[in-house]
Parts: C-alpha cells; structure tokens; sequence
C-alpha cells in the first residue's frame, strides 16, 4: 500500500450533498428491495440513500480493515442476515452502501457474500474502483480522506506551510 502523502477532509455538509449525488445516480439502477450498510463508515450515506430512494429495508454488515492511519487484515465481525443472502440469489436488487473503496480488500470480502449486488461507494480510489458498480467522486491513491466523523474543529496551517 502507497504511503498517504495527501490529506482530503471532508465536511458533514460536502459528505450530504455527496451521499445525494450518489442517490441521484442510483436512481437509474433500482428499485433497490434493500440496502447493506457496510460499518462503519458505510452507515451514514446509507441512511441518506435510504431515504432518497425511500429504501426501508437496511441492513449492516461489519467488516474491519482499517485503523485510524493505515488498513490491515479483513475481519468480519457481523454477517448478512441470511435472509439477505437468500434474496441476492433470488434475483432481488440488493445495494451495498460504504463511504469509500480504497484497495478493494474490503469490497471484495463483502462481494463475495453478495454476489449479485449493486455496490456503490461516494468516494473511490484507483485500486479499489474495479470493485464498485457506482461512485461519485475518485481520489488519488495516496490520498487520506478525513471524514466528518474523524474531525473536530482545529487550526489548518496553509497548504504552502508556514502560519500566515
């Protein structure tokens, strides 16, 4: 994996109007019969894709792959509900919701448990982009996105460095 060289902090207001975009471009690919959230950080863009696409069934599924710097193993530590399962084979249009694919490790894992899913992320990364049916906004691979539930408000030193 790249060192994170650059950093991408993204506001609660941007992550919305993101998330909705997102919607906006789902919308073409239902009716979905549910959504599986993946946790964390898939958990609040699918609450707002859930809503825009009044998507009542949601579902999460918990995978761990990252700490707060840096990815490692794959753990699921929560399963589909198998009813779900059962339903992607069925032909019913099932939607896996995460706020990033970054290497695909994650993607893949949770792929793998529904097949025939349409998967879609707000933000994707050159090595994982293969792995997601839609997304809206690509960003480099050596790029560390800051989501809003990472941050607090502090002072940003200039981009050129320096204090003022």
């Amino acid at each position: 994996m790249t060192p994170q060289n650059k950093s991408f902090p993204v506001s609660w207001d941007q992550f919305h109007r993101d998330s909705r975009a997102l919607a906006w471009r789902l919308t073409s690919e239902g009716p979905f019969h549910s959504i599986v959230a993946i946790t964390r950080g898939g958990l609040v863009p699918a609450a707002i894709i859930a809503r825009e696409l009044n998507i009542r069934v949601i579902e999460s599924v918990s995978v761990k792959s990252y700490d707060h710097q840096s990815q490692g193993k794959i753990s699921v530590l929560k399963a589909i509900n198998s009813d779900l399962i059962a339903a992607d084979t069925s032909g019913e249009k099932l939607l896996i919701i995460d706020d990033l694919v970054d290497t695909g490790a994650t993607a893949r894992a949770v792929r793998d448990m529904l097949p025939n899913a349409h998967f879609a992320t707000v933000y994707a990364k050159p090595q994982g982009r293969e792995m997601v049916d839609s997304f809206i906004t690509e960003v480099s691979q050596d790029t560390w996105i800051f989501f809003p539930w990472d941050l607090d408000f502090t002072y940003a030193a200039p981009i050129a460095g320096g204090t003022d």
